[in-house]
């Protein structure tokens, strides 16, 4: 089979095998990934020969380059972080009520203030993440 040939039948299936070979650019589409990586593992084991290892794989591939990517975002400084988790999650101002009021949120964000424990503990139970990614 010539390149030309195996490209057109990717073509054709391209629109179904789209969803889960495609480098996630949100939370969403990573969380997704990670579900889909997670049934290929629990499929294939050890077995390094299963016809499935090459997808299991690339998936895994795609899932790292994302923790990879958002990774480095969070070891920036932690306002920096939570803008943009904020846009990740496409939130505002309002759904950061676990902060405080607006103008509370309003002073964190334009670092006239700092985030306290009690907001720094509430960040991570939101964002499912350790709270020491806003230390």
């Amino acid at each position: 089979m010539t390149l030309t040939a195996e490209l057109e039948q990717v073509k054709i299936s391209w629109a179904e095998a789209k969803t889960i070979l495609s480098v996630p650019h949100s939370e969403k589409e990573y969380k997704k990934l990670v579900k889909i990586l997670n049934l290929l593992i629990d499929e294939i084991g050890e077995n390094e020969k299963h016809p499935m290892t090459p997808l299991m794989e690339l998936i895994g591939s795609l899932v790292e380059s994302y923790e990879k990517e958002t990774t480095l975002e969070f070891t920036s400084d932690p306002i920096d972080t939570l803008k943009f988790l904020m846009s990740e999650h496409n939130l505002t101002q309002k759904n950061l009520s676990e902060l405080g009021s607006q103008g509370v949120v309003s002073e964190i964000l334009s670092g006239k203030r700092e985030l306290n424990v009690r907001q720094i503990h509430a960040l991570g139970k939101k964002f499912n993440l350790p709270a020491a990614v806003f230390l």
